[in-house]
């Protein structure tokens, strides 16, 4: 991230963002649970902490996913089941505004998760890095939105690669990135209108589409 990318992307968000990302056994959460969670915390465009746990998903994760994700049975045996994890998270999210790439999947299985598990989801609003994308960038810019491409059009640091803590990383990078050129295109402006409340009664489909590891919220 580059200190004037970050120092264009300031005056667009004065709170703290918590960018997350899941992967999960599936892509429907009334079929399928989390199985990992990775968030990072920005402040003032720096990162400032870091989230990360495997979650125990109690089933067997398909072939097709740990091909996809690298997480095996094994990884996942010992983690905390998703009550513990779910319950880290919003300790470490608490009281700042949510972003994902494309966030109606990953705060559908967040708040799903969180309704099994008996917690509270809290009101927040939340970023949308491929709605922000397709407002902000043309297609002479980027082929397509996905955050590959985007990571890619941004030179982040740190490759998606379909494990959470390493695509909230990237999609913090890609978010100052698209806040920067958000910047630079109005100067005087607020801020893209891409944030929306996601409390308990909102619905975030509304929005535009090696051995375990211990569960950790480490302040950078």
């Amino acid at each position: 991230m580059t200190g004037s990318r970050e120092a264009r992307a300031r005056p667009l968000i004065g709170a703290d963002v918590v960018v997350v990302d899941v992967e999960t056994t599936g892509l429907a959460p009334e079929e399928a649970t989390i199985i990992e969670i990775g968030a990072v915390r920005l402040s003032g465009g720096q990162v400032t902490g870091e989230f990360f746990s495997l979650v125990n998903p109690a089933t067997e994760i398909p072939p097709d996913i740990t091909d996809l994700t690298g997480i095996t049975g094994a990884m996942v045996a010992g983690a905390p089941p998703a009550a513990v994890a779910l319950s880290a998270f919003l300790a470490f999210a608490r009281g700042a505004v949510l972003a994902a790439h494309n966030a109606p999947f990953d705060l559908a299985f967040l708040t799903s998760g969180c309704r099994a598990a008996g917690l509270a989801w809290p009101p927040a609003a939340v970023l949308d890095t491929a709605v922000l994308a397709r407002q902000l960038l043309g297609p002479d810019q980027v082929p397509d939105c996905r955050l590959a491409t985007l990571a890619g059009y941004f030179a982040v640091a740190v490759t998606p690669c379909h494990r959470a803590l390493a695509d909230a990383q990237a999609t913090g990078e890609v978010l100052l990135g698209l806040l920067a050129a958000a910047a630079a295109a109005r100067p005087s402006a607020p801020g893209p209108a891409a944030a929306a409340p996601a409390g308990p009664a909102a619905d975030p489909a509304a929005a535009d589409p090696g051995p375990p590891r211990e569960l950790h919220a480490a302040s950078a």
